[in-house]
């Protein structure tokens, strides 16, 4: 069985509407929450995108008001929802991958984290897939063996193939 680690740059498709959120939600949709996971810095990159897009009035107030609240519930709040914590351990071992592929500091701290997870999933005979919709992440997972999901470029069979 497949579970699905998100980035920030596509799990924001789930609440703000971009290229992308369709299939977002068709994932949602398919998938138990309980089979989804990110790492807890990406919770503070989603709500910077709902202040960013608000104050750039892409989207109106109350629509940012009520991404935050479904994305408090279905994520921040959820017992379901798999939060990675970051930790001083993880950002050590973050660091070579930022020489490797030339990705920033928080990239390589979610790509560390979602490899660490598959790993652990691995052991116990299931899979991961990493979703995200930032290229040169994606490059990066998979030149680490991950299988990836792209939301913006990828396709509703994709999904069904991985779930």
């Amino acid at each position: 069985m497949n579970f699905f680690y998100w980035d920030a740059s596509a799990l924001v498709k789930r609440y703000a509407p971009e290229i992308g959120t369709p299939l977002v939600n068709y994932l949602f949709s398919k998938v138990a929450v309980d089979r989804m996971k990110c790492l807890t810095l990406a919770i503070g990159e989603v709500i910077s995108v709902f202040v960013r897009k608000k104050n750039a009035g892409v989207i109106p107030e109350d629509a940012s008001l009520q991404a935050m609240i479904d994305f408090r519930a279905e994520v921040i709040d959820s017992a379901d929802f798999k939060l990675t914590v970051l930790d001083d351990g993880l950002v050590f071992a973050s660091l070579p991958l930022i020489q490797k592929y030339s990705i920033n500091a928080t990239d390589a701290l979610v790509l560390r984290s979602s490899l660490d997870a598959a790993a652990l999933l691995r052991d116990v005979g299931n899979g991961l897939v990493f979703v995200a919709s930032d290229l040169r992440l994606l490059q990066a997972a998979q030149a680490e063996g991950q299988t990836t999901f792209n939301p913006e470029t990828d396709s509703e069979k994709q999904i069904d193939l991985l779930i």
